[in-house]
């Protein structure tokens, strides 16, 4: 069933109804991909693309479903191939073949909610369809607008699509992060900055309310900015991450002579003014040295990771700092694997494994 929210300040939109984001941590009934055909995102590093989607299909597919969105009838099966070759079983494997223009499903998909079930009932999930314009920078994007719902009718669960004066909200699911417990994180640079051109007039409280109403979130913590090389205008998926409902990891840049070093410290101080009221613990992870297209500089972060069922995939580098970034990970999630991806290839896209995600979760118990 596909049920549109209407009016942004008020009405019965999903939050004002039960339903709530969940932390990445929760239990998954599936996790959505989209498989990369798109070879100027990759531009000289396509070819090595597809066999790390073999990898993160297959780690993916030891504790959940894969839901995978194929461009055409004829990519199905010689995907399946690559996949089978790989031992990835067919039966964790669901195909899609809906034309896309980019492999972003965290960005292009829906954010999957859940309600808790009453008097003995199992619980309930329904999504949000974003509307998506390619990060307001791109032209070929009206394929992937078309993804949330489909991906809402295809997991038969209800969709919003949240409107604020009138028309619908652009956002994308890089842009938040929750803890699953009413505390939700995403960035000033992405959401209010000046360059900002996704929903012109819609200030901070405009999101407060909306994000209360929609997602069932009671508190936003705003940080300043996101890193360098990001064409996303902020993502808060490369700066701070729930690991548990009270536990954040953020990134740090030691190098006073790297940009990143001064907008990751803000960060810092930002989560440690704001922390302490809903009792928020901050974990440092490492930032690799700078990845380089050239001159341009490529938004590579290990808090990019992604919590599956069975493990969590972390972005790594070859750089030094990816053994530490695994230990920080490991211990903050000691009851999954940690498997890092290689991803210096990945990143020449400008997003590694949580962009590329999406988690649809599993009812809760009642």
């Amino acid at each position: 069933m596909i049920g549109p929210v209407r009016r942004a300040p008020g009405g019965d939109g999903p939050g004002r109804l039960g339903f709530r984001v969940p932390g990445e941590w929760e239990p998954h009934r599936a996790t959505w991909l989209a498989w990369p055909h798109e070879r100027s995102d990759w531009p000289g590093h396509f070819a090595r693309i597809p066999k790390v989607y073999v990898r993160i299909v297959a780690e993916l597919a030891r504790g959940e479903t894969v839901h995978l969105v194929v461009e055409s009838r004829t990519a199905e099966p010689r995907i399946a191939r690559r996949l089978a070759r790989a031992g990835v079983p067919a039966e964790r494997v669901a195909f899609h073949r809906w034309p896309t223009d980019r492999s972003w499903i965290r960005d292009s998909g829906p954010t999957f909610l859940t309600r808790p079930g009453r008097r003995g009932r199992p619980g309930s999930v329904g999504c949000v369809a974003w509307r998506f314009n390619a990060w307001a920078k791109y032209a070929n994007w009206h394929r992937d607008a078309r993804i949330a719902l489909r991906v809402a009718r295809a997991a038969r669960v209800r969709a919003w699509e949240p409107r604020w004066h009138g028309r619908r909200v652009v956002l994308e699911g890089g842009a938040i992060d929750a803890n699953g417990a009413g505390v939700l994180l995403t960035t000033e640079e992405c959401l209010l900055g000046t360059e900002q051109v996704r929903n012109p007039g819609m200030g901070r409280r405009d999101w407060e309310r909306l994000f209360r109403r929609v997602l069932g979130v009671r508190r936003v913590v705003w940080l300043p900015r996101g890193i360098e090389g990001d064409d996303t205008h902020g993502h808060v998926d490369d700066v701070a991450r729930f690991v548990g409902p009270r536990t954040i990891v953020a990134p740090v840049e030691d190098d006073r002579r790297d940009p990143n070093h001064l907008a990751l410290r803000a960060n810092l101080v930002r989560l440690g003014e704001v922390g302490p009221a809903e009792g928020l613990r901050v974990v440092e992870l490492p930032m690799p040295r700078a990845v380089r297209l050239g001159r341009q500089r490529l938004p590579a972060s290990y808090a990019n990771f992604y919590v599956a069922n069975a493990a969590v995939l972390v972005p790594t580098f070859d750089d030094p700092a990816d053994a530490e970034a695994l230990r920080v990970l490991g211990r903050v999630f000691p009851d999954r694997r940690i498997v890092g991806i290689p991803s210096r290839d990945l990143v020449v896209g400008l997003g590694t494994l949580h962009c590329l995600s999406q988690p649809e979760f599993a009812p809760p118990r009642a």
